[in-house]
């Protein structure tokens, strides 16, 4: 089995980090984790870089906005920052791969726009070199939703993509999305530079505008039925194993360390 990075998305952690900052990123760093992928960093990233040096911590990968003018999720406005801002935040921080990991439901429902996506992804992907940046996009659910000859948007999107461009995805979203997640990793390829492992009971679509993310039933690595050993070796091309809950009925730290143990007994750490 491929052997990638050991990490966890700090979006599971938002509440915690926000309260106390040094604590959190002590829990995580004392667990045996030397990896976080960051979340909200642009307008705080010098502080997040010294707190994880403090800590022994490194961001290689982190989340962003900045393929889309606007963006509303679920009814509320999420900020969006200049691409030149996100960019020059994350080299601070000292990211290798900038994910985008939202693009709205709409903008995968027709073809063109899918390839519109595709192209602008393309096109941050030249600017982003000169900071040193690879780009890439993370998946929910909505990428799956139409399919255009046969594939599904997000695949169509894939193949319009250069070959320096990235792809980390949420094995749990796609799961969720009816897909056969090892399968459609391996018609992915190469690309694939990151995994979202993320174990647990696929329920109901979140992009549903009811939707109520306590419903989800997350649970720690091992312990649902999202195949995620499987998962990892149909993407041997894999640099990031990213640990992550977007809810969690228990204390998410004892979440977080329970999927940490279950990857390094199988030799992901």
């Amino acid at each position: 089995m491929n052997q990638p990075a050991l990490s966890v998305q700090l979006y599971a952690v938002n509440d915690q980090l926000t309260d106390d900052l040094d604590g959190t990123l002590a829990r995580l760093s004392e667990m045996g984790l030397r990896h976080v992928e960051a979340f909200n960093f642009v307008t705080r990233a010098a502080e997040l870089a010294e707190a994880f040096t403090r800590h022994g911590l490194a961001a290689k990968t982190g989340h962003a906005t900045f393929l889309s003018d606007e963006l509303r999720v679920r009814g509320t406005m999420r900020p969006v920052h200049a691409q030149q801002d996100v960019f020059e935040a994350a080299q601070t921080l000292g990211l290798d791969i900038l994910i985008d990991a939202f693009v709205s439901p709409d903008r995968w429902l027709d073809e063109e726009q899918v390839g519109a996506t595709a192209d602008r992804l393309n096109q941050t992907a030249e600017r982003a070199a000169d900071y040193g940046l690879r780009v890439g996009y993370h998946n929910h659910t909505q990428e799956f939703a139409a399919s255009f000859g046969g594939r599904s948007a997000f695949e169509v999107f894939a193949e319009q993509l250069r070959d320096d461009v990235t792809l980390e995805v949420d094995l749990f979203w796609a799961a969720t999305a009816k897909q056969d997640v090892p399968a459609l990793l391996g018609r992915l390829g190469d690309r694939v530079k990151a995994l979202h492992l993320k174990d647990g009971f696929p329920g109901p679509d979140p992009i549903d505008a009811q939707f109520d993310p306590t419903s989800l039933d997350q649970r720690p690595a091992g312990q649902g039925e999202v195949p995620l050993l499987d998962c990892l070796a149909a993407a041997p091309s894999t640099e990031f194993a990213v640990i992550e809950f977007d809810h969690y009925a228990g204390d998410i730290f004892d979440g977080i360390e329970a999927s940490v143990d279950y990857f390094n007994e199988h030799g992901v750490k």
